[in-house]
């Protein structure tokens, strides 16, 4: 079970290398990300750790979605989870959906590994909280990626790939 993040500028690319089964695209309403896969989840959200005015801030709806499509992968081929930058929206979906897909008690060890993956991640807060939320971790998510502090700074993550089915990644 494979789990691709990637800033947009590298989806076809990660699409011919991984030939994923699911992919989930996290863009801001109206901007443009069309691309195919066998199985499709488009959510569209502006990455905002809180409401604000003129934007869509992501809700419980959002991470519904995202936690249904996931339970609904069986692992055969990767996922692949792309954002703008593959910083934020990606790395928080993708963090929600190895705690899902893996059970509780393992939040400060995939935060862990969502850092060594990929030293520029800065999870969606309110993605996290919300996801935290909707799987009962009672804050344990919140309190892991808050830990982590905030990534590398960049102007575009590089893509990287979790492993869900191993201890370590590759």
């Amino acid at each position: 079970m494979k789990l691709i993040v990637s800033p947009l500028p590298q989806v076809e690319r990660m699409l011919a290398e991984h030939r994923p089964s699911h992919l989930i695209t996290l863009a801001s309403p109206g901007h443009a990300a069309d691309f195919t896969a066998d199985h499709r989840l488009d959510l569209r959200f502006n990455d905002i750790a809180e409401p604000r005015d003129g934007l869509t801030a992501p809700n419980e709806e959002h991470v519904r979605a995202l936690l249904d499509f996931a339970r609904g992968w069986d692992g055969a081929r990767p996922m692949l989870v792309h954002c703008w930058a593959g910083v934020s929206r990606s790395t928080a979906a993708a963090y929600a959906i190895a705690c899902a897909l893996t059970g509780p008690g393992r939040e400060a060890a995939w935060a862990a590994r969502l850092r060594t993956a990929a030293p520029t991640a800065t999870p969606n807060p309110l993605l996290v909280a919300l996801a935290d939320e909707a799987l009962a971790r009672e804050g344990a998510m919140i309190r892991a990626v808050s830990a982590l502090g905030r990534g590398v700074e960049t102007d575009w993550g590089a893509p990287f790939v979790m492993d869900l089915l191993s201890e370590g990644d590759a």
